[in-house]
């Protein structure tokens, strides 16, 4: 009933320029561990990501919007670490290393954390359309478990993506995940979709997002 029902608004409000769009729940590639619950460990310390583009600001401005989307999950408090912070700096350590026991924990008194949030901005680009890819793991300071990890490319020109970014924007939406009809596009939106920091925040938004999911759906290979 709601698949005729949605056809026919969407043949009806088509006309007006909405557009609809059938099976565009796309899943992200990502592990949330069933072994720890996240939201006890505290204190976690997101250490500003590598990186590996030609753009310099991108990891910052990434790192950025990351650490405020987490902040306002409220899941644990969490502290944002630049590059060229003191503290992290005097550890010496790289910011995707495989660490030892003995760096875990140098690093768990240094920068008084119980976990970090480590990894890599590994693409990234603003023309012809904006797309940017990044590693992420978040690791137990007291024996090294990987506690969730997520490795995806954003691209404005896939149409899933373009649709969550729409609905993320406040487009106008009726229908369900299987199905929906969509208002046309608004000035926030457009933005999305040719603005960096626009576009980071959403992929912020979404990464964070994996930390509320529940592990058994994850459908992830990492």
């Amino acid at each position: 009933m709601n698949r005729i029902y949605l056809i026919i608004v969407g043949l009806l409000v088509m006309l007006s320029g909405c557009e609809i769009y059938e099976s565009y729940e796309t899943p992200l590639n990502y592990y949330l561990t069933s072994e720890k619950d996240v939201r006890s460990f505290g204190r976690v310390a997101l250490i500003e990501l590598r990186n590996e583009t030609a753009v310099p600001e991108v990891s910052i401005n990434f790192s950025e919007a990351l650490y405020q989307e987490l902040l306002k999950k409220q899941m644990f408090g969490v502290m944002n670490v630049p590059e060229d912070d003191a503290a992290w700096r005097s550890l010496q350590l790289k910011r995707d290393a495989e660490y030892t026991f003995d760096q875990l924990l140098e690093m768990r008194k240094t920068l008084k954390c119980n976990a970090v949030i480590v990894g890599s901005v590994t693409s990234y680009k603003s023309y012809p359309h904006m797309a940017v890819g990044v590693e992420l793991r978040m690791i137990d300071l007291t024996d090294g478990q990987m506690l969730w990890a997520l490795e995806q490319v954003w691209d404005t020109t896939d149409k899933p993506t373009g649709h969550r970014m729409r609905k993320y924007y406040g487009d106008w939406v009726i229908g369900t995940d299987e199905v929906s009809v969509i208002g046309p596009e608004s000035p926030n939106a457009q933005l999305g979709f040719v603005s960096a920091l626009k576009f980071l925040k959403f992929v912020a938004y979404e990464a964070s997002g994996t930390f509320e999911k529940k592990t058994e759906k994850n459908g992830n290979s990492l």
